[in-house]
């Protein structure tokens, strides 16, 4: 862990920006990131919501589970961890995550809505008479 000297009060400022503006993650990273906040697996807020100069975001990465967890792949260093992101990347984080609800949901509800029996069971009239029958 970095120390800093409390006398030096130019050097913990300088440190509190850097914090404050936060750090990109890179493409890769990023990448994997939105894949994973895509699934919901990324949980983020605001560093400091009550100052409205602070645009970075805290942003949790868990680690993807089931079907996912088997096919994506993700850097170790990326997932059980928390990042202070700039407020570019966590916007679009922010916008990936509501992306993402909004196709999952969707997929559910059209599941949900979807008539598998007659498909399988009942063929169409135009089948049919192709077959001869």
């Amino acid at each position: 862990m970095k120390s800093i000297k409390v006398t030096d009060i130019g050097q913990l400022k300088n440190e509190l920006n850097k914090y404050r503006k936060g750090k990109k993650l890179e493409i890769r990273q990023f990448n994997q990131a939105a894949r994973l906040a895509w699934l919901g697996r990324v949980t983020m807020m605001p560093l400091e919501p009550d100052d409205p100069e602070t645009e970075s975001y805290l942003a949790y990465v868990d680690f993807p589970e089931g079907l996912s967890a088997q096919l994506l792949n993700i850097d170790e260093d990326l997932v059980g961890r928390i990042f202070i992101l700039d407020g570019e990347q966590g916007r679009y984080l922010a916008e990936i995550i509501e992306q993402g609800v909004h196709e999952r949901a969707a997929f559910y509800q059209e599941l949900d809505r979807r008539d598998f029996y007659f498909g399988k069971f009942y063929k169409s009239t135009d089948t049919q008479d192709k077959a001869g029958g």
